[in-house]
């Protein structure tokens, strides 16, 4: 009998699927989603829009109507093309699959998302990590001896960057592009509206930097879209390996809709960041916690103990992320999403139940 050890590659077998945890019943600030519904007149309206959609006909494979208002809206320099993807994730599985020459290795700064190492095992690439420094910051001297040691197909810096809401200085980036001769520069926007920086009016600057974002963040992260804008002569090419029909159509239906309303996802953005000004304030003045600077829209904690936070907090039905095992830089570290000022409030009194167990 053929059995999958027979046929799946070795390093498949050995890994472990993508976690994600059951949040039934719980007040889910895991996974840095917006908390805020739509308003329920747009959602109403939103609703007529989506029953006038074909659902017998296949979605447009670049729908260009789509692509001209997302470039019109985030403001896309006219010189990039801009390739749609389903989340972020999926684009940066089409570049790791486009740049995966034999030996061809990812270079990215760590601890870092997840995706960047693992698209690149799929892919067969050779991911390197570049420790951040202890503070969080980015250590450009090591991260372009790396480039320089192993001349990357793809470079991933995020900005800012997730768990730790950390963004790197412009100077250290413009740094890593020059060095960056030989590679792509990939830089992930996907918290740009909490960060309210981005490199994407300079999208079209350098011949080797191409800008990443999704909608998710900003409050649209069921409907999977994500997106990359950069000089055609990448998107081109990266557009060859897309799947011929992958931004469904209610996803491209919902997009269109709503970049009309981006008043409403914006206020709401406004309103968490306001939110994380009060909530790392309050986490910050109680006992043994360093909150450190986020651009995101969460924090990254570090506690005496993290395995017995995310089991105090679970217990008070509150899901938080543990990141302590992620790497050594992390230690004993949680990340906490943002959420609405009720959310964070049972978030902080659940907390504050971790002071009885010193």
């Amino acid at each position: 009998m053929t059995t999958p050890q027979d046929i799946i590659r070795p390093d498949i077998l050995a890994m472990t699927s993508y976690p994600v945890p059951d949040s039934t019943g719980l007040i889910k600030l895991d996974a840095m989603e917006n908390p805020y519904t739509l308003p329920a007149d747009l959602a109403e309206r939103l609703g007529a829009h989506l029953a006038g959609v074909a659902l017998n006909r296949y979605p447009a494979p670049r729908p260009a109507d789509l692509i001209a208002k997302l470039k019109r809206t985030m403001h896309v320099p006219d010189a990039c093309d801009v390739l749609l993807g389903n989340g972020s994730d999926e684009l940066i599985s089409l570049m790791s699959i486009a740049c995966a020459k034999p030996g061809a290795k990812v270079v990215a700064p760590v601890p870092g998302f997840v995706m960047y190492q693992m698209s690149a095992a799929f892919a067969g690439l050779e991911f390197v990590g570049v420790p951040l420094n202890a503070d969080f910051t980015l250590n450009a001297d090591a991260l372009v001896a790396a480039i320089e040691e192993h001349a990357p197909a793809l470079i991933y810096l995020a900005y800012p960057n997730n768990p730790t809401g950390t963004l790197y200085d412009d100077a250290d980036i413009e740094r890593v592009i020059a060095a960056a001769g030989r590679s792509l520069v990939v830089i992930d926007e996907a918290y740009q509206p909490f960060a309210e920086k981005t490199w994407m009016p300079r999208a079209a600057e350098f011949d080797n930097v191409v800008v990443m974002r999704t909608v998710s963040k900003l409050g649209l992260a069921g409907i999977r879209l994500g997106y990359m804008a950069g000089r055609p002569a990448w998107i081109n090419q990266f557009d060859k390996v897309r799947p011929p029909y992958n931004i469904n159509v209610l996803t491209q239906a919902t997009a269109d809709f709503l970049l009309d309303h981006l008043d409403v996802l914006d206020a709401q953005a406004a309103a968490l960041r306001e939110e994380r000004t009060q909530l790392a304030r309050e986490v910050a003045a109680l006992p043994g916690m360093t909150v450190y600077p986020s651009a995101g829209n969460f924090l990254l904690v570090r506690v005496p103990d993290a395995a017995l936070a995310f089991e105090t907090l679970l217990t008070s039905r509150v899901l938080i992320k543990n990141v302590g095992k992620m790497h050594p830089l992390l230690s004993n570290c949680v990340r906490l999403t943002v959420g609405t000022a009720d959310e964070n409030a049972q978030m902080i009194a659940a907390l504050k139940k971790l002071s009885t167990f010193d």
